[in-house]
C-alpha cells in the first residue's frame, strides 16, 4: 500500500474527503518527526512506538579497498510494534 491508498482507505473509513485525510497523515508524520527530532517518544496503544535509538562508533571496512574505517557514532529511528499489531499479523 502506498501513501495515496492510505490516503483513501482512512478517509473511507474515517468520512473524510481524501484532501482531509491527507492533512491528517502529513500532520500524524510532521508530529512523529518533530517529537523524534526533540529526543521525544511517541507512544500509540496496542500499535507501537516511534523512538530514537543511540548507535555507537564502531569499526567497518571499506569493500572496495578493504581498508579500516570508522563508522561515527549516530541516532536512528526505530519502530517498536505493539502488541495488538503483533497479534493481528501473527
Amino acid at each position: 500500500m502506498n501513501k495515496s491508498e492510505l490516503v483513501k482507505t482512512i478517509a473511507a473509513r474515517a468520512g473524510l474527503t481524501q484532501t482531509q485525510a491527507g492533512h491528517a497523515l502529513d500532520a500524524f508524520c510532521a508530529t512523529v518527526i518533530d517529537e523524534l527530532g526533540e529526543g521525544g517518544e511517541v507512544v500509540l496503544a496496542g500499535f507501537g512506538t516511534f523512538k530514537t535509538q543511540q548507535r555507537a562508533a564502531r569499526k567497518g571496512m571499506n569493500i572496495k579497498t578493504k581498508e579500516p574505517i570508522t563508522i561515527a557514532a549516530s541516532t536512528a529511528p526505530k519502530f517498536t510494534a505493539g502488541k495488538a499489531l503483533k497479534d493481528a499479523v501473527a
